[in-house]
């Protein structure tokens, strides 16, 4: 096929994959295969090249991290956290609706955000029935909390995995980089939801009552498991944060930590990969695929120059055009297929400025992530969260609509994007202070992470050793 015809094709196959991708009239995994298997049989790139292109790290961290939570939600964990937190609140809506919230966005920075809401939300239908009130207003505060808080880490959130694979950023460089933006996005966020919803999220106190009879640690149903998974995951995060000083790859980690857990739990390997979203992992091999043409037959490094004449090649104003077209691209279209079309662009941005040492693109790579994680917020298809929770709602009989949605997320989202925007021009100007910053934040909620587990676990040597006295 002649060069200009590979082009047009290349084109042309991505934006009809693209197109049917945010139609959802065909499952994303499919027209991604589809569409790369064309990009091969009519040779624009060949089998070799296919394969090159696509990034096999974020690839196994995706499936570590995936059989690691596969195993640990087994032991009622997750559903302890929420209903702890619950009772924290002494039963009051909006006090709920702030402590879920919160516990959502910590799990999704520490597991990932699609899995959090799938175990968190089940929770918030049946603290809603006892209290009985509408369940929406709190669904809609933990999608926006999961996306938030996947926004902080770098397996919080498919993008910033991507991100942090086609760069080489670690663990560490995501949370002192993104924590201190996303603390004071969701500080934010979560005020205004609870103006919006203060008249809404009233229930009596006879109701409340219910809440605080509920027994969390009912929903703990292995706890030598939970000891093994939390040993484990902690040596995971452990090996997270120190894996770009020992020079190994995060998908290392996660499969090295997944194969650790699947030893000591003695799980069934058979059992344990049902656990694999394997349709998400088929989707990103063809999206690699489908970005890797574009990249091949140079459409990428096009559209790279195109930016850089509109902003003249400063970095804060290219900076800004990545942070809000990421942002509201994301609001309308998946973030995932955005940011892989993204990341090729950037690197080509970073060539044709003359840029020759990397770190001085990571302005660029954190308005990326900034503007991709926090724009899913914007509508019901901006993220993978958004869908998975709006559909266990409509299962249940709640309908929440586009229009439901948009008219709280949205303007929320927009804030998130200003706010953003003045925390990346103060990065640019005083990074050395946002790394004290971000240091005190990241002691604080790792500690407040740890002690409902750790009470836990207490309670539960209690309990055995207060048998093991009444035995003897």
């Amino acid at each position: 096929m002649p060069e200009h015809l590979q082009i047009y094709f290349a084109v042309a196959v991505f934006l009809i994959t693209y197109a049917i991708i945010v139609s959802e009239k065909i499952h994303r995994a499919v027209i991604a295969l589809v569409g790369a298997a064309l990009i091969a049989v009519f040779k624009i790139m060949d089998p070799e090249e296919a394969v090159h292109a696509i990034d096999f790290n974020t690839i196994g961290l995706l499936v570590g991290m995936m059989i690691i939570v596969g195993i640990t939600r087994q032991t009622g964990v997750f559903e302890f956290l929420a209903i702890k937190a619950a009772k924290s609140s002494k039963g009051e809506p909006l006090k709920i609706m702030a402590a879920l919230s919160l516990v959502t966005a910590i799990l999704s920075a520490l597991l990932d955000n699609v899995t959090t809401v799938l175990l968190i939300v089940p929770v918030t239908f049946a603290i809603a029935q006892k209290l009985r009130i509408n369940p929406i207003p709190i669904l809609i505060a933990e999608i926006i909390a999961s996306n938030v808080g996947g926004t902080a880490t770098l397996i919080g959130d498919p993008p910033n995995i991507m991100i942090g694979s086609a760069t080489h950023l670690g663990f560490m460089d995501f949370i002192i980089n993104l924590t201190p933006i996303v603390v004071v996005v969701y500080v934010c966020t979560l005020t205004l939801l609870r103006l919006i919803y203060r008249s809404q999220l009233v229930s009596d106190p006879e109701r409340q009552k219910s809440i605080m009879e509920m027994d969390e640690y009912a929903e703990l149903k292995d706890m030598v498991l939970l000891k093994k998974c939390m040993i484990v995951l902690s040596l995971t995060i452990l090996g997270f944060v120190l894996h770009q000083y020992v020079h190994l790859e995060s998908s290392v980690i996660a499969l090295t930590g997944a194969s650790l857990l699947l030893l000591v739990s003695k799980e069934d390997p058979e059992h344990a990969l049902h656990a694999v979203e394997w349709p998400v992992i088929f989707f990103f091999i063809g999206l690699f695929v489908l970005v890797g043409s574009l990249e091949k037959v140079g459409v990428i490094e096009a559209i790279a120059e195109y930016s850089l004449e509109l902003t003249g090649g400063a970095m804060i104003p290219t900076a800004m055009l990545i942070l809000w077209l990421s942002g509201i691209a994301s609001a309308f279209i998946d973030n995932i297929p955005f940011v892989a079309t993204m990341i090729p662009l950037i690197h080509n941005m970073g060539e044709l400025m003359g840029v020759t040492d990397p770190s001085a693109l990571n302005f660029f790579w954190w308005s990326l992530s900034l503007g991709a994680c926090l724009g899913g917020n914007g509508t019901i298809i901006g993220a993978s969260a958004n869908v998975v929770v709006i559909g266990m709602a409509e299962k249940r009989g709640y309908h929440i609509t586009f229009v439901k949605f948009f008219v709280v997320a949205f303007p929320l989202m927009i804030m998130s994007l200003v706010l953003a925007t003045v925390y990346m021009y103060l990065w640019f100007i005083f990074p050395e202070t946002i790394t004290i910053i971000v240091t005190l934040l990241f002691g604080g909620l790792v500690a407040l992470a740890a002690m409902p587990i750790n009470k836990a676990l207490e309670k539960s040597a209690a309990k055995k050793s207060a048998k093991k006295d009444i035995s003897s």
